[in-house]
């Protein structure tokens, strides 16, 4: 829906919640990011002025999965009360008379995630502030995976172990340049004959990485956000996830916040830290990584060169397929 209509729809919406007739709807825009439908509006109520975040699922997709928006409140939800810093939901529904689909409504922040250029660019800060920004987000990571996760059992019951490594083999085959995908199978092969014994269990956010971690302008962190691949499974892979985008083994010239924010040793280092004991195999969780981001990669750009989902940004990760695969053989191998 264009913003006229978002406005026009916004409005009654905003009156019914606040239970205020007069309230007002204005500066509706467009959210930055690749995660879901977001749009900023602000609302004039009783004198008051409040900048709000609405989220919708994308358009035209089933209401499931990462399109089920309401999954991500029950998380959110779980984390009140907790250490882990969170958008906590205002409103929240699937009342079909207001966007004709599942909503739910948070506050606006004021801060931004990770970025390497302009007036917010991480570079401008010191390396102290920088590694300190690091170890708050794996604080938050180890405090995340300490959350009882039968407080957010609505999400499911635990992922099998071994689906983290074969779910992913139908992307496989629809993936472009299959040619730089060439590895899969022996790493998959050596992920398979090393799956870790009794690995920890608990909420995974699925995509824990810079872009999703929100600061303060004073680099405070505030939020974890974009909750779509949120679960209960191996809390370990999201420590692998983001260790990987602080590997510059792993990626084809400068990727991230790789050579400023700290390295993946430091950031594995920093969760053991919060975690309070040490973890086996963590190298295996970064191999894992290493491997999806790898296959996502070939599948997402597909999805571009075909007009699916327009996102450029796939031609230049494209560039890390092959560097992702070695660097996975190579932790696999104990390189």
């Amino acid at each position: 829906m264009d913003f006229a209509e978002l406005t026009e729809r916004l409005t009654p919406f905003a009156r019914a919640m606040y239970e205020n007739e007069t309230a007002t709807i204005s500066n509706v825009t467009k959210m930055p990011g690749h995660a879901g439908f977001s749009f900023g509006f602000s609302v004039t109520h009783s004198g008051v002025d409040e900048n709000l975040v609405l989220r919708l699922p994308p358009p035209n997709v089933k209401w499931q999965g990462t399109a089920d928006v309401l999954r991500q409140v029950t998380v959110l939800n779980a984390l009140d009360g907790t250490d882990v810093p969170h958008c906590s939901v205002k409103w929240s529904g699937d009342d079909l008379q207001w966007f004709d689909c599942p909503y739910f409504v948070v506050s606006m922040l004021e801060g931004d995630v990770l970025r390497l250029e302009g007036r917010n660019a991480i570079t401008n800060v010191s390396e102290e502030t920088r590694r300190a920004m690091g170890q708050q987000a794996m604080t938050a990571l180890a405090n995340l995976h300490k959350v009882d996760w039968h407080r957010a059992q609505a999400l499911g019951e635990p992922i099998p172990f071994e689906n983290d490594v074969t779910r992913w083999d139908r992307f496989v085959e629809k993936a472009a340049e299959p040619q730089d995908l060439s590895l899969v199978p022996e790493v998959r092969k050596a992920l398979l004959e090393r799956v870790p014994k009794n690995a920890p269990v608990g909420i995974f956010h699925g995509d824990f990485q810079w872009s999703n971690l929100f600061y303060s302008p004073q680099k405070k962190l505030i939020a974890v956000i974009d909750w779509e691949l949120v679960g209960i499974g191996t809390t370990l892979n999201d420590v692998g996830w983001i260790a990987t985008f602080c590997d510059a083994y792993a990626w084809h010239g400068p990727h991230g916040g790789i050579g400023v924010m700290p390295s993946a040793d430091d950031m594995v280092t920093m969760y053991i830290e919060a975690w309070g004991e040490s973890l086996p195999d963590i190298a295996w969780y970064r191999a894992l990584a290493a491997y999806k981001f790898a296959i996502i990669t070939g599948f997402n750009l597909m999805l571009h060169r075909r007009g699916k989902r327009h996102d450029p940004v796939w031609e230049d990760t494209r560039l890390s397929m092959v560097p992702l695969l070695e660097r996975a053989r190579d932790l696999l191998a104990g390189v």
